[in-house]
């Protein structure tokens, strides 16, 4: 399976979306527009418009709200993927250079802000006033998932309550999202809305967790990065945390002094990957992942057979079955 039998039941819409998409971008402001074609450059699969538009044909049929619901939702992805690489200090996206890496980090971050006002502002013109609360509360839940992070990296100790929290808030809440806006344009009927939500929020929690367990089983040659660069950027995820728990406290201390301490990325990585497996990390994180698929594919029991619904359960293989 690929992403194309994802994408297939809205191939013909997500053309159109990505013309709406470039019209809206354009700016008599030569940087501005400059800088902001060079993130359509950037643009990856598009995974969240295409939920978007699926969400709306599995709840009542894509309506003209659908398209700015997708819009709305790109433009605060792309404006938030531009944010996190100037706090991280990243050079690179999607294989070609960062938009900090070429026009540094001020006029990445006042494009970043850009983005986002655009899609409010497109929004309040439109009248779409639930799109606006839900966006809103996107932005506010990731913001959060992303401070509680850096707080518990910080100190080395998070659990697996505070993980799925972040987790939470800083992955799904934007899945959701995209699945809640494409079926509020498409239906008033709140049991498919917030079926809807459910399986982008559950699916959004399945696809980091078994991301965060790629970084150590996954193959660097697909991947495009290095295995354990969680580990050496002291991330502690699900596999980390699971194994720690069933660790003696002698043995936690161990890999925590080494996840503080060591300057050696062969022994970060080797060592405590190593213990992650040997304690059944990826096991427990990957049954973890599983039983939120199944959330996933449950939420869809109130909607009728169609390919876009078909789609949707296919995008729940692709995410568990990726390994990259």
């Amino acid at each position: 399976m690929n992403i194309n039998d994802v994408t297939a039941p809205v191939a013909e819409e997500l053309v159109l979306f990505r013309q709406k998409y470039r019209e809206l971008l354009r700016n008599q402001n030569s940087l501005v527009d400059k800088v902001t074609r060079y993130v359509l450059r950037q643009q990856g699969k598009q995974i969240r418009p295409v939920m978007v538009l699926l969400s709306a044909s599995v709840a009542g049929g894509i309506r003209e709200s659908s398209y700015r619901g997708a819009i709305m939702v790109e433009l605060l992805h792309s404006a938030t993927l531009i944010h996190d690489d100037v706090v991280d200090g990243a050079e690179m996206r999607r294989g070609i250079a960062s938009i900090n890496a070429i026009w540094k980090n001020k006029i990445s971050v006042l494009i970043g802000d850009y983005l986002l006002s655009k899609g409010l502002l497109y929004s309040l013109e439109s009248k779409d006033y639930g799109f606006l609360h839900i966006v809103s509360d996107a932005v506010r839940r990731m913001s959060e998932g992303e401070i509680l992070q850096i707080q518990k990296t910080r100190s080395l100790d998070i659990s697996e309550e505070d993980y799925i929290r972040v987790i939470s808030d800083k992955t799904a809440s934007l899945i959701a999202s995209s699945c809640a806006m494409g079926a509020e344009s498409a239906t008033e009927d709140e049991v498919k809305i917030a079926a809807m939500k459910k399986y982008g929020e559950s699916l959004g929690l399945a696809f980091q967790i078994r991301d965060d367990t790629l970084d150590y089983t996954g193959d660097s040659r697909k991947t495009g990065k290095e295995m354990g660069i969680d580990i050496r950027d002291r991330k502690i995820t699900l596999p980390l945390i699971h194994a720690l728990s069933k660790a003696s406290p002698a043995e936690q201390r161990r890999v925590r002094s080494i996840l503080k301490n060591s300057r050696k990325r062969s022994q970060l990585r080797g060592e405590v990957m190593d213990f992650v497996r040997r304690m059944g990390g990826l096991d427990y994180a990957g049954a973890v992942a599983e039983g939120y698929a199944a959330e996933a594919v449950e939420a869809l029991d109130v909607f009728g057979d169609s390919e876009a619904k078909k789609a949707l359960l296919n995008l729940v293989d692709f995410v568990m079955n990726r390994q990259h």
